[in-house]
């Protein structure tokens, strides 16, 4: 792999600590680094019990305690007791959301965590895994504030940048950062097609077309985990299969409402194609998603449940033989914050826990993410409804991985090199350069002047002008000109928007945004307020493909961005940096457009505002840029 950093690359140091309750005549052989890891996994598969087989299944949330203590009881983001999961429940993969500013803090947790680990009686060392965790989300059900790591554009910005080599980079980068805090799972990429405009989930996918996603996916793939998977690697959680974009309405299968995918342009093969190329590029693991299909002639169940989907097309069509974890929280209803959050057993709401226990083991499943319930396991193989030869089958893969990631032989990070590492000058440096060469200029025509046979363009502005901002701190605006009050006072203002969404009534659904692209009345009615004082910029940020239209022949420019700070755009805006962005999916011009297309074809939406591939650049003469505008308006 290609180190990024003048650091010792290594992603821990050589173990220290012994398994401490070793068994007489333990054949310890599994620790022998230089034995085939086949070997190495029957020897400790051979020795495993059935609860620390079952212990294997489970993926759960996991909470650092104070200054990177191990959690000793359950916390509001669903992380429960260390000891209970390691000693009781015999378990050795957990998914970290929050984590400490201090990536030291972080990897002292680590180590305290594997110590715990190393004290078991066999010894088997922890997997942690992670959601995104290097942009500006804060979603604790996808994706995470990025703290002391490097902060680049979402996955939909890097698709607007288009470029293999910057995504396999940032994949690089994040691999190091991981690694030397101790993660070694990546619960990404995402490499859903995005086809459904009003979806919830589209910012981290690459966009709505198959080859781009495919390219840009593979290339994610590889920098996380090189050419092979091995010691300095992240393992990769390739989501989610089949495919989850074709959602009927938009909704997101997190929720009851949004439990349906739909395939009425009968493109279900096309979605299978970015996996292709993910297993082409070898990634370790899959996630099916929550969605039931419907009308497509596979049984209507969730696809974590889905024989058809997991056996039929996942192992037996494309053989794929890694790991596959179930979406998260299949199982058991749970409550976050206060809130219920149902289990999304979609299809099989009917069925116990145990009974979607056997169903998820006999799809061909390996592990239930964010579940903790072993002991169903344990019941159904001792009561003879799995028989234990199935859970040694999936017992082989997740010990592999293990192996292969060199857990077993360097279980440790070191803290100082986490602190060196995360959040370097050149990680940093090099996100911040994505963020401006993500944003990507839709419109720049300015305002026309009467004596003029033409609008001339309004981008880039000269620094030291009066700027009128909303949505950027006035501290930063005043690095780039005199900020003032008011528009009547500015000589150019700048707007930051998020694109719209529709408020739902619980407090995680409000995550996810979902519903109407349309802007409120009262938005457009200010925007067209600001633009008619002076010359206004617009900035949105494309969670979304929000709908345009109506204020897109009153502003002087309109930028789209997917994760940048105020300086990243504020230097595309004076010039200091050249746009280079492209759309990763068509604008559609209204509403009407939207609900009238098929969810799971791409470029469906008739007669789009912007379409696929757009993006302006200032090396373009005023003429062109106008030219390019009416063509596409």
């Amino acid at each position: 792999m290609t180190d990024l950093q003048n650091v010792d690359t290594e992603a821990s140091a050589p173990s220290t600590a012994e398994p401490a309750g070793a068994e007489p005549g333990l054949d310890t052989r599994y620790r022998d680094a230089s034995l085939p890891v086949a070997e190495r996994v029957e020897i400790l598969l051979a020795q495993m019990t059935l609860e620390e087989k079952a212990g294997l299944f489970f993926q759960t949330v996991i909470g650092i305690g104070p200054d990177g203590a191990l959690a000793e009881e359950a916390d509001e983001t669903g992380g429960g007791s260390t000891d209970e999961f390691v000693n009781d429940l015999k378990m050795n993969h957990f998914n970290i959301h929050q984590a400490p500013d201090d990536p030291g803090a972080f990897a002292e947790w680590h180590n305290r965590l594997q110590e715990l680990a190393a004290s078991t009686r066999l010894g088997i060392p922890v997997t942690i895994s992670s959601d995104p965790r290097n942009s500006y989300s804060d979603n604790p059900l996808a994706a995470l504030f990025a703290g002391a790591f490097s902060v680049w554009p979402e996955p939909m910005g890097l698709a607007a940048i288009g470029d293999e080599a910057t995504v396999e980079r940032f994949a690089d980068i994040a691999r190091q950062e991981y690694t030397a805090v101790g993660i070694r799972v990546a619960l990404h990429p995402q490499i859903d097609l995005a086809t459904e405009p009003r979806w919830s989930r589209a910012l981290q996918t690459f966009g709505e077309d198959v080859e781009l996603a495919s390219r840009l996916g593979a290339a994610y793939i590889r920098g996380f985990q090189g050419a092979e998977l091995g010691p300095d690697s992240v393992a990769t959680m390739t989501k989610h299969f089949p495919g989850g974009g074709p959602q009927q309405d938009g909704e997101d299968p997190h929720f009851a409402h949004g439990r349906e995918q739909v395939y009425p342009g009968g493109e279900f093969e096309l979605h299978l194609k970015p996996f292709e190329a993910a297993f082409e590029a070898g990634t370790s693991q899959i996630m099916p998603y929550y969605g039931m299909p419907v009308g497509t002639g596979l049984e209507e169940v969730g696809f974590g449940f889905n024989k058809s989907v997991i056996t039929g097309l996942l192992r037996e069509r494309y053989g794929f033989d890694g790991i596959v974890c179930t979406d998260w929280g299949l199982i058991n209803d749970d409550e976050i914050m206060g809130e219920p959050f149902p289990a999304r057993a979609w299809g099989v709401e009917h069925l116990s826990p145990r009974e979607r226990v056997k169903k998820v083991i006999d799809a061909g499943c390996d592990q239930f993410g964010g579940e903790a319930c072993p002991e169903l396991l344990v019941e159904l193989v001792r009561d003879g409804e799995i028989t234990e030869e199935r859970l040694d089958a999936s017992a082989r893969r997740l010990l592999r991985e293990k192996f292969v990631l060199g857990l077993f032989d360097h279980r440790f990070v070191d803290v100082e090199r986490a602190r060196r590492v995360v959040g370097s000058a050149e990680f940093v440096a090099a996100g911040e350069a994505a963020q401006r060469a993500a944003i990507t200029l839709l419109v720049n025509t300015g305002r026309a002047d009467a004596s003029a046979e033409a609008s001339s363009p309004t981008l880039p502005i000269a620094r030291g002008l009066k700027l009128y901002v909303e949505g950027v701190e006035p501290e930063i605006a005043a690095e780039y000109g005199e900020v003032v009050a008011t528009p009547a006072e500015a000589d150019v203002a700048i707007l930051r928007l998020v694109a719209p969404f529709e408020q739902r009534p619980t407090f995680f659904e409000n995550f996810f945004h979902s519903g109407s692209l349309d802007f409120p009345d009262e938005v457009v009615a200010h925007v067209r307020a600001v633009a008619a004082a002076v010359p206004t910029v617009v900035d949105v940020f494309l969670d979304r493909p929000a709908i345009l239209t109506p204020i897109v022949d009153d502003v002087a420019a309109i930028t789209a961005n997917w994760g940048a700070s105020a300086r990243a755009l504020l230097d595309v805006v004076t010039g200091a940096a050249e746009p280079q962005g492209r759309l990763p999916f068509d604008l559609p011009r209204s509403m009407a457009a939207v609900e009238a297309s098929r969810p799971d074809v791409p470029f469906d939406t008739a007669d789009p505002l912007f379409r696929h591939g757009h993006g302006l650049r200032y090396s373009d003469s005023s003429v062109e840029q106008v030219e390019q505008v009416e063509q596409v308006e």
